[in-house]
C-alpha cells in the first residue's frame, strides 16, 4: 500500500514544492543558467490560458519566448497579461517576448522555428490542424484543452499523434485539474481497500463515478476581469461544451479510477446517451464580458428574434469505461453568486464508502473531500484515521474530522494552491517529460480515449 501510494503522489508533492518556492527556485536564475534546453513558441494564443502557463519561470527554459500572431484583440490581451506578469511587485517574470504579427504567422513559425515547443490556447477551429502541422515539422506541443472538438479533428489529432511518435516529439495537453488537491486525495483514498474498498461497477441510472463542472462566462483571472473574445460563444470555434471542459473530467475519471491503465477506446469505452443544450446570453451581458456593443455576424444564426443569443456550452454524457459507469456534466451559467467562482462537483461509489468533493456555498465555494461510510465501524474508523496519517507525511497538515454521518478531510491553505498555479504545475511536469524524452506509456492512448469521448458523445448529442 505505501508503494502505491508514493508512485501516485510523489509528481503533485515534488510539482507543489516547485510552485510554493517559486520565488526562490525560478526567480533567483539567472542567464548563466542552463536554461535553453526548452524554449517555448506561442502561437494565436486567443485564451488566456496561454499567458498563464507564462505566469511562472521554469527551470531548463529559455527565457525568450517567440510569439507568432494575428494582429488583433487577442494577442494583445495575451501581451497585456504576460506584461502584468513582468511588473507585478512579488515575483516578477523575466520572459523576453519576441513578436512577429501577420496574416501567415504560423507558416512563418514553422519556417523560422526559433523554438522547440509550441504552447496553444486559443480559437479551436483550427487548433488541431496546427497540431498536426507543428508535430509534422518536429515541434513538440503542448496544447491547452480542447485538442479536437469534432470527429473530423479527432481523425487529425489521431495521425498527430501517430506522427509524434515517429517523430520521437511529445504532444500533450494541459490537463490542470490533476493537481487540484481534493482530486489527489480522492484519488489516494480510492486506492485505499480498507477505506474504500474496490470500486463499484455502478448502472446508468445511479452511476459510480459523477463528476459535474460548473463555469461562468463573467469571471477574473489574475486579479482582473477577464474579456472574453467574441468567438468564444461561437461554437464552431470554442466547441461545445461538452468537447471542451468535460475533458479535464473524462481525464480525471480515467487518472483516478484507472491509474498508470491504458485505455483502449476501441473497446474499453460505451456511450450509453449523451445530450446537450444551450445558455442564453443577453445582449447586455454579452456586451459586458467582450466589449462589443453587437453580435458579430457568425453568431448572428444563434440570436432569436429576442436578441438572446443561445450558445451549446452544457452537456451530458452517460457512458462504461472498462466496467464502471460514469456520467459527467458540464454546466455554464454567466455569472457566479455572490463569493463563488467555478465549481467542480465529484463522487466516487466504492464498496465500503464513497468519496465526495463539494464546492457549493455549505463550503463556501472551496472544495471539500468527504468519506461517507456505508457500515461504520471503529476498525474503518482507525483505517481511514491510518491513511491520513500516512497521507500527511506526503501532505503536510492534513487530518480528518467527524461531520454528520461521514468524515471531513482537513486540508491546510498551503496546500490549496489555485486554479492558477496548477499551470505552472502541469508545465513543469510536460517539462520533466521533455527532459526524458517519452511519455508515460498511458498517457496517449489515454488522451485518444478522452478525445474519442467527446466528440462521438457531441456526435450522439447531435443526432438525437
Amino acid at each position: 500500500m505505501e508503494r502505491i501510494i508514493l508512485d501516485s503522489v510523489v509528481d503533485y508533492v515534488k510539482l507543489s514544492g516547485l510552485v510554493l518556492v517559486a520565488a526562490i527556485t525560478f526567480g533567483s536564475c539567472t542567464p548563466g543558467d542552463n536554461r535553453d534546453d526548452v524554449t517555448f513558441m506561442v502561437a494565436d494564443p486567443g485564451h488566456f490560458h496561454a499567458a498563464l502557463v507564462l505566469k511562472s519561470m521554469y527551470q531548463g527554459v529559455n527565457p525568450k519566448v517567440y510569439l507568432y500572431a494575428p494582429e488583433g484583440p487577442d494577442v494583445a490581451d495575451f501581451s497585456a497579461r504576460v506584461n502584468g506578469y513582468q511588473h507585478r511587485e512579488v515575483n516578477p517574470t523575466t520572459w523576453a517576448i519576441s513578436n512577429f504579427t501577420g496574416v501567415d504567422f504560423f507558416g512563418r513559425m514553422l519556417v523560422e522555428k526559433p523554438g522547440n515547443v509550441l504552447i496553444l490556447a486559443g480559437n479551436n477551429s483550427k487548433k488541431t490542424e496546427y497540431i498536426l502541422k507543428a508535430v509534422q515539422n518536429g515541434v513538440n506541443v503542448f496544447a491547452d484543452k480542447p485538442m479536437a472538438i469534432d470527429t473530423k479533428g479527432f481523425a487529425l489529432l489521431e495521425q498527430a499523434f501517430t506522427e509524434a511518435g515517429e517523430k520521437g516529439v511529445l504532444l500533450y495537453d494541459i490537463m490542470t485539474e490533476r493537481f487540484e488537491i481534493t482530486s489527489v486525495l480522492q484519488k489516494e483514498l480510492s486506492q485505499r481497500t480498507d477505506v474504500f474498498g474496490q470500486l463499484q461497477p455502478g448502472t446508468p441510472e445511479d452511476p459510480a463515478v459523477t463528476k459535474e463542472s460548473v463555469h461562468h462566462f463573467f469571471k477574473f483571472v489574475s486579479g482582473t476581469r477577464l474579456t472574453r473574445p467574441p468567438w468564444f460563444f461561437d461554437v464552431n470555434q470554442e466547441g461545445e461544451g461538452i468537447v471542451d471542459v468535460t475533458t479535464h473530467l473524462i481525464d480525471l475519471v480515467q487518472w483516478t479510477c484507472f491509474p498508470g491503465q491504458v485505455i483502449d477506446y476501441r473497446k474499453d469505452i460505451q456511450i450509453s446517451s449523451a445530450r446537450h443544450w444551450t445558455t442564453d446570453i443577453l445582449p447586455g451581458q454579452f456586451r459586458e464580458v467582450t466589449g462589443l456593443n453587437s453580435y458579430p455576424e457568425y453568431l448572428l444564426p444563434k440570436v432569436g428574434t429576442d436578441s438572446i443569443l443561445k450558445v451549446y456550452s452544457n452537456g451530458e454524457i452517460n457512458y462504461r469505461v472498462k466496467g464502471v459507469q460514469v456520467r459527467i456534466s458540464v454546466i455554464w451559467n454567466y455569472k457566479a453568486p455572490e463569493g463563488g467562482g467555478d465549481t467542480h462537483y465529484s463522487v466516487m461509489k466504492g464498496t465500503l464508502a464513497r468519496l465526495e468533493i463539494r464546492q457549493g456555498p455549505e463550503q463556501k465555494f472551496r472544495p471539500e473531500l468527504n468519506v461517507f461510510p456505508d457500515n461504520p465501524s471503529p476498525a474503518w474508523e482507525e483505517s481511514l484515521q491510518r491513511s491520513i496519517t500516512q497521507l500527511a507525511a506526503l501532505f503536510p497538515g492534513i487530518s480528518v474530522e467527524p461531520a454528520g454521518s461521514g468524515y471531513h478531510i482537513l486540508i491546510p491553505d498551503g496546500l490549496r494552491l489555485g486554479h492558477e498555479a496548477h499551470f505552472a504545475q502541469v508545465t513543469q511536469n510536460y517539462i520533466s517529460y521533455l527532459k526524458k524524452g517519452n511519455l508515460p506509456g498511458w498517457e496517449v492512448p489515454n488522451m485518444l480515449a478522452k478525445y474519442w469521448l467527446t466528440t462521438k458523445a457531441l456526435e450522439m448529442a447531435l443526432a438525437n
